[in-house]
């Protein structure tokens, strides 16, 4: 009869206790994964489904002070005597400037 081929462990029992206590403890992702030899990927998803793992919430983004490209592209639009179709390549300071050229014009 063969014998059925065990597969490797990766994370022991007592391994497995030590990142979880680590990481209740306060203990960075990338600490945790430099002193046990693995990847911060793999430490986390250990976590995850061990279900301890707490996603960092996520920056909320920062309102914008200026006007997109699309924005400016249909600000453009609305003043300029011509197809605006090919300044889809300029940027936003180009665009900028051509509107507040037009508007200094009209």
């Amino acid at each position: 009869m063969a014998e059925t081929a065990k597969k490797a462990v990766n994370y022991t029992e007592e391994l497995t206790a030590k990142v979880i206590s680590d990481y209740r403890d306060g203990v960075d992702l990338d600490t945790i994964a430099d002193e046990i030899g693995k990847s911060v990927r793999s430490v986390r998803s250990k976590l995850v489904r061990e279900g301890v793992y707490i996603a960092k919430p996520k920056p909320a983004s920062t309102k914008r002070d200026e006007p997109t490209k699309k924005e400016l592209l249909n600000q453009l639009e609305g003043i300029a005597p011509f197809e605006v179709t090919g300044f889809m390549g300029a940027t936003k300071s180009a665009l900028s400037d051509l509107i507040s050229h037009l508007e200094m014009t009209n």
